[in-house]
């Protein structure tokens, strides 16, 4: 995770603990598409960077972090976004929620804030939290319409961290050879 995400989030949970109201005005604004809602520029742009242009990638990963976070405020340093939702799946043991993370993984930038949205509420709803700053880099990079390749591995990490918290049954990150032993896999 990048120092600028770290400060980022640091900066919100110290205005989590000082301004209940600046939390209401990021809630509300995770309603609008991200970076389109006026009152939440005082708590966001003084991290956006002068270079930065209202359609950059970070940007628009900023604003809809701070919603995402305004939302659900746990916040956790080591657990990935996809393993929280992966232990989400095991926990209420049900096919829907595994849909939900392929629906999510399947999304265009367009779609999803949308979708991180119902995303984050149910893990609100299980009291399951997960690391802000490095959504927030994983989101600059979703959004951004140029990084395909970058975009393809995110998306296969998030799908590695889902599925290893969802099938916790293994305890190595290694993949498991069917070959029988003396073949080569």
């Amino acid at each position: 995770m990048s120092e600028h995400a770290q400060a980022f989030m640091d900066h919100l949970v110290a205005l989590a603990e000082r301004d209940r109201g600046a939390l209401a005005v990021l809630r509300r604004s995770a309603g609008f598409s991200p970076g389109a809602y006026p009152p939440a520029y005082p708590y966001v742009e003084r991290f956006v960077g002068t270079e930065r242009g209202a359609d950059d990638p970070y940007r628009l990963a900023l604003y809809l972090a701070a919603g995402l976070f305004a939302q659900h405020r746990k916040h956790v340093t080591k657990t990935t976004f996809g393993a929280a939702f992966g232990t989400l799946a095991r926990q209420r043991a049900s096919a829907s929620i595994e849909q939900r993370f392929m629906a999510l993984l399947g999304a265009s930038p367009e779609s999803l804030p949308d979708l991180l949205r119902q995303a984050v509420s149910l893990l609100a709803a299980d009291g399951l939290s997960f690391d802000y700053a490095r959504l927030l880099d994983d989101l600059a990079l979703w959004l951004n319409q140029f990084a395909h390749e970058g975009r393809d591995r995110l998306r296969q990490q998030w799908a590695r961290d889902f599925y290893r918290a969802y099938d916790n049954q293994f305890d190595s990150a290694e993949p498991q050879s069917a070959a029988p032993t003396g073949q080569v896999a």
